[in-house]
């Protein structure tokens, strides 16, 4: 709205008619006046124009049946009326030739101009944004419960219409309301969200003040977060101010960096949206953020994004591939705790290189130290990616002699059923290489870890590999006996009613060694 009307209502006794009809009195004394002028032509030219557009769009607003009782009508009459009472003033002083200088006259008539454009834009946005259709009446004033839901909702539409309406100060006001109001209340506003509001708020992204660019990303963030809006984002043109955000993060607007990365991160779920990301260069700014980000959430925000982006498109796995990701995601995992996101990112793209490539980057070190350091989700997906890359009995070498066959074994130990099954998945693809299988049996935890993995209740989805991993160990007499003393055989055989493959042949071979130990003692 126009300057000088802040977020709410001026203090005066008008109301909106009479607003309305001072405003309609100004219109005609105005033009009369800029008519008149002779100097500067070209501009009061374009003013006139202007001024000769108000009339109708004051009709319009006159006669929305709400138009009295809404305060942003009032509001925006208040502005009109302004605008026009300072077109007369400057006719004036340009019929009596007393103004301080040309050039200042020039600048005072560009920016009349500029705010006959703002009032008569914001006259149509208040028509659009359909807040019109509710009565703006004070939350305080309401009685029953559907009345004050009512109330709260109009109150809502109301702040949201002021973030496409008025000046930048006036819309960062807004703002400020709407972010405490999601805090409280994030469901209530997001009922309320239309596309022409998120439109309102993808512009205040490219504001000049950080603070404003800050507060909106937040909000933006929280809408993304949601999964409601993101279609709209995108399609209103949410991506290339937040990747601009991203790229240009600071000290001063590390907080801002952080949100966008973050959106992005949750618009990239979506899988339609990942290519018109990529054209808009996410990529590299992502591997740049992994590299370069100040905040460590950003960091792995964009892990996240970089997991998302190659959960199923191989170009982008190759774009990826092509700009350095891998490296910079194996240079992320050197922290102390190392996140699960970057771990699957990297799963997706060991695919589309080669292992000599991998090895050279130093990738078997880093898979060891997420499986000592990393959380549990990193450790299972640095369990799968072990998987995923022995497809030749070299690899499955290169990894047991990097180390990672103990800790493979001890997380066969962990509470997580999906911890304990890729475990033993890994290690049932590692023993199928002799030198593999000898460490294995060396390790004093090794049996009785998996023979506790041949239980057969619904919830142990690791007793396939568990049968697999022991049945390979089996040619060992003393990993057999150690089997038999921790009860395999009766594991085994409920196992083999229930038609898990591989039981019926490992309980044939545990129960010949037994027959043979009694043999032998007696």
């Amino acid at each position: 709205m126009g300057e000088g009307t802040g977020n709410g209502v001026l203090a005066d006794s008008k109301s909106a008619e009479e607003w309305l009809w001072h405003a309609q009195e100004l219109v005609p004394m105005a033009l009369d006046k800029a008519r008149k002028v002779k100097g500067f032509p070209g501009r009061w030219k374009i003013i006139i124009f202007k001024l000769g557009q108000v009339p109708s769009r004051l009709s319009d607003l006159s006669s929305h049946p709400f138009f009295s009782k809404n305060a942003l009508c009032k509001e925006q009459l208040q502005a009109v009326s302004k605008t026009l009472k300072e077109a007369i003033e400057l006719a004036d002083l340009c019929l009596k030739e007393k103004y301080e200088g040309k050039l200042k006259m020039q600048s005072d008539l560009d920016a009349l101009s500029g705010k006959l454009d703002l009032n008569l834009r914001d006259c149509g946005r208040l028509i659009k944004t359909g807040v019109l259709g509710e009565a703006t009446l004070p939350v305080s004033l309401v009685g029953s419960s559907s009345e004050s839901e009512t109330a709260t909702h109009g109150h809502l539409k109301e702040l949201l219409a002021r973030l496409q309406i008025g000046h930048l100060e006036a819309k960062h006001k807004a703002l400020d309301s709407l972010v405490e109001i999601m805090k409280e209340d994030e469901k209530g506003v997001l009922s309320v969200m239309g596309r022409s509001n998120i439109a309102a708020l993808v512009e205040l992204l490219t504001a000049t003040s950080h603070r404003i660019r800050e507060k909106t990303v937040t909000v933006i963030c929280s809408l993304a977060e949601s999964g409601s809006c993101e279609s709209w984002l995108v399609s209103e043109g949410v991506l290339p101010p937040l990747i601009r955000l991203v790229e240009s993060g600071s000290t001063v607007g590390s907080v801002s960096q952080a949100a966008a990365a973050s959106t992005l991160k949750n618009i990239s779920a979506v899988p339609e949206v990942r290519q018109v990301l990529a054209e808009e260069g996410i990529i590299k700014v992502m591997i740049n953020l992994l590299d370069c980000g100040i905040l460590l959430g950003s960091k792995e925000y964009a892990a996240e994004c970089l997991q998302n982006l190659t959960a199923s498109n191989e170009n982008l796995r190759r774009s990826v591939v092509s700009e350095g990701g891998i490296r910079s995601l194996l240079v992320y995992l050197d922290g102390p705790l190392p996140q699960e996101s970057a771990v699957r990112a990297l799963r997706n793209l060991v695919g589309s290189v080669s292992m000599e490539d991998l090895v050279s980057l130093g990738f078997l070190p880093r898979l060891v130290h997420v499986l000592k350091s990393g959380s549990l989700g990193a450790q299972q997906a640095a369990a799968l990616t072990i998987c995923q890359v022995c497809r030749t009995n070299e690899t499955k070498k290169l990894v047991g002699e990097a180390g990672c066959i103990p800790l493979l074994i001890r997380m066969l130990e962990a509470k997580s059923n999906s911890a304990r099954e890729v475990a033993a998945q890994a290690l049932s693809s590692l023993v199928t290489v002799s030198q593999n299988c000898r460490e294995v049996k060396k390790d004093d935890k090794s049996v009785p870890n998996l023979v506790q993995l041949l239980d057969p209740s619904p919830q142990n989805t690791a007793k396939k590999y568990a049968v697999s991993c022991l049945a390979s160990l089996s040619s060992s007499k003393k990993c057999k006996k150690l089997m038999i003393s921790y009860g395999a055989i009766g594991y085994l055989k409920k196992l083999f009613e229930m038609e898990t493959p591989g039981a019926k042949k490992l309980l044939e071979r545990l129960e010949r060694g037994k027959l043979r130990c009694l043999f032998s003692r007696k």
